[in-house]
């Protein structure tokens, strides 16, 4: 046992070494000649933290107005008055009228009819009279319901597999919700945690999918190294591009968070390509180490070099739809910018080089450098672990055995 924990510590300082050198927490120099960036934050943090307003569940049960073409300070507007049960809270129960005002803007226009379940936020007067002000529909209760479904069907198909595969993804989203997250928020470098995420998430799903075997380490470290391909890559291109990571609007906004916390921008630039790319890396990963173990558990009499050339072979007709799969997740969430871009037929030469541009491009491609670089690291580590024999790290069938 003391021997197994001291090879993982020993191939976690060799994987990790190398990227958290360039990784860094200090703030970022956009211009030799400007100086360092320079927050604008002139609140100083809060020492208590402020009261927050009753937000609660509602349902509309009858539309008694509806005002159109209002005058609402020389402004025309729209007004549906109506009454709401309040589900939650204090005053579940209570029936209440409230007013919603519209501006014929679709963004922020709520239109409600009767029957639809909504959220608001309620407001006591001195004289004790309760408001309740519209903020936006009850949606909880549909995602709860389409998560169910996720997991019933992992249940069903995967039996269990597809148990194995819900503990995992529960505690993907506790490590990035409870260890990540937290720990960018005090400042500390995103693409170091971004680096250790990595290698905690695939560590706890290849074990607990497929046991402590050599297809597993294959896989984690084939991970490792790809996401480490792409962090290299990534933070060599950002200082090239003079990318600063302030190309979204919520990035923008954390310069305005009241906890005034200096945040390395272009780090969380870098940590989010690392952990968009995750999960594909994981999947190219863990294939071939899986089809390499298959090969040779049928053919032990297969050369070094036969065993690596099918993890490359399984590998290459991975790479081309895994390849298109970041591809298409990044320009799915970037089709209206695309459409805006295309209506004002801005040049090809401008377009290129705004920030936001080349910051996409960089994500979408970075990701997908990674991916396919993890293929020979994979397949090179599998190779070598299977032809080893090494005793200590038992193949997937005698893992499973001993579990049973």
């Amino acid at each position: 046992m003391k021997r197994k924990t001291s090879l993982l510590l020993l191939l976690l300082v060799i994987t990790l070494l190398p990227t958290s050198v360039l990784a860094t927490t200090e703030p970022i120099d956009l211009n030799p000649d400007l100086g360092t960036i320079e927050y604008p934050i002139e609140t100083e943090p809060l020492q208590q933290p402020l009261e927050q307003p009753e937000h609660v569940k509602g349902k509309v049960i009858a539309i008694t107005e509806e005002i159109k073409g209002q005058d609402f300070g020389g402004m025309r507007a729209d007004i549906q008055i109506f009454e709401v049960e309040i589900l939650t809270g204090e005053h579940k129960g209570t029936i209440i009228e409230s007013e919603n005002t519209m501006f014929g803007n679709p963004a922020y226009d709520l239109w409600v009819s009767e029957g639809d379940r909504v959220l608001l936020v309620l407001e006591t007067g001195p004289d004790g009279n309760i408001q309740a002000y519209l903020m936006d529909f009850s949606r909880d209760s549909y995602l709860y319901a389409i998560i169910a479904l996720f997991i019933i069907l992992l249940l069903i198909v995967g039996r269990f597999q597809g148990v194995k595969a819900v503990i995992t993804l529960g505690l993907t989203v506790f490590i990035i919700g409870m260890f990540m997250l937290p720990l960018l928020f005090q400042g500390h470098s995103p693409v170091l945690l971004a680096l250790v995420t990595g290698f905690l998430v695939s560590t706890i799903t290849f074990v607990i999918i497929g046991g402590f075997s050599r297809k597993s380490l294959a896989a984690i470290l084939g991970t490792i190294g790809g996401l480490a391909a792409a962090g290299i890559l990534s933070i060599l291109m950002t200082n090239l591009m003079n990318l600063n990571g302030l190309s979204s609007d919520e990035a923008q906004m954390l310069m305005y968070i009241p906890q005034a916390v200096e945040f390395d921008f272009r780090g969380l630039l870098l940590a989010g390509i690392l952990i968009g790319a995750l999960g594909a890396v994981m999947d190219v990963s863990m294939s071939i180490a899986s089809a390499m173990e298959e090969i040779y558990k049928k053919s032990k009499q297969l050369s070094f070099k036969e065993l690596y050339e099918s993890g490359m072979n399984v590998g290459k007709d991975i790479m081309g739809t895994m390849s298109n799969t970041l591809i298409l997740a990044y320009t799915g969430t970037s089709i209206p910018l695309l459409l805006v871009l295309m209506a004002y037929e801005q040049p090809f030469m401008k377009l290129i080089n705004m920030d936001f541009f080349a910051t996409e491009i960089l994500r979408a491609l970075s990701g997908s450098i990674g991916l396919v670089l993890a293929i020979p690291i994979t397949a090179l580590i599998a190779g070598i672990l299977l032809k080893a024999n090494v005793k200590d790290i038992p193949d997937s069938t005698t893992s499973e055995s001993q579990k049973s």
